[in-house]
């Protein structure tokens, strides 16, 4: 497989993909979503290899029911019980499993630049599963195609992302893609967790709530022993998604969040599950959204 080859069938972030190919991995998403055949073998004889560098459950979870949904043999790795406690280089690691004879890493790892190099270096393509605060492609994916599902298209859309934009891979990569796909993208958070590198208006609490989709982003709460946030209480009375915010948005409007949630910090604990929360909707479309990226990875 040429580098040419391998770099459109890798997915190492929205940034670098044109509209074109958002949609056309949205519409074979929307396939997959259709088949009442849970298992269909078309991935029979493929191995993919989850490499999970730093903690995950929903979305190493989400690339593994995909994963066997398509037929592939799964192989499972996690660097808390792997080889890279004792020393061992993310790269030694990547590129044992090649050649072992994987036929696609899903990686998830910390430092930002590192998947972009591995990806020069490995010879089979590449899905990230986040990196750093760098990118979440799938997730992005799967949030683009709650959109697409909920009001038929993006483009015209407004669309709200709420929290921590700072350190944020979820709101880079949303920001990226809804851009190209025609949505106007708002960004909420307190002054010291704006990226000042992201191309998106920051507005009021009271403005983001008028938007179409209302996207919460989880707080890290680790964040408070840091100085970063006051505390937990403090940031749901200033950013929080609390009932009496949520009665102000538009009855069209979607609440959104990318999960794992903090219920009564950014989001109140009954509007995880209220009319207008997609959040559970998200969950199940990432299964589709990343059928359709390890199929396009390896066809």
């Amino acid at each position: 497989m040429t580098l040419l080859q391998l770099k459109q069938r890798s997915l190492l972030g929205l940034k670098e993909l044109d509209a074109e190919e958002i949609i056309a991995i949205l519409d074979r998403a929307a396939h997959w979503e259709q088949q009442e055949t849970k298992v269909q073998n078309v991935l029979q004889g493929k191995f993919a290899a989850n490499m999970f560098f730093e903690n995950s459950t929903r979305t190493r979870f989400s690339f593994e029911v995909a994963e066997k949904r398509l037929g592939a043999e799964v192989l499972n790795f996690s660097a808390a019980v792997s080889s890279v406690q004792k020393g061992e280089s993310v790269y030694d690691t990547v590129r044992t499993l090649e050649s072992m004879g994987i036929d696609v890493g899903i990686i998830r790892l910390k430092p930002i630049g590192l998947l972009a190099e591995l990806a020069t270096k490995i010879k089979v393509p590449l899905i990230n599963a986040g990196d750093g605060n760098n990118e979440h492609p799938t997730q992005a994916l799967l949030d683009l195609y709650t959109m697409r599902k909920q009001f038929g298209a993006i483009k015209g859309l407004t669309v709200s992302i709420i929290g921590d934009i700072l350190h944020s891979r979820v709101a880079r990569s949303n920001l990226y893609a809804l851009q190209k796909l025609g949505a106007t993208v708002k960004f909420c958070a307190p002054a010291n967790l704006q990226a000042s590198d992201l191309d998106a208006r920051y507005v009021t609490m009271e403005e983001a709530l008028k938007s179409d989709v209302v996207m919460m982003l989880r707080v890290q709460l680790e964040r408070h022993e840091s100085g970063m946030l006051s505390s937990a209480e403090s940031y749901r009375e200033q950013f929080g998604l609390t009932v009496e915010r949520a009665a102000t948005m538009p009855d069209h409007a979607i609440i959104m969040h990318p999960a794992p949630i903090n219920r009564n910090v950014e989001i109140d604990d009954e509007l995880v599950e209220h009319a207008k929360s997609r959040i559970f909707k998200q969950m199940e479309h990432g299964v589709p959204v990343r059928m359709a990226v390890i199929e396009r990875a390896l066809n």
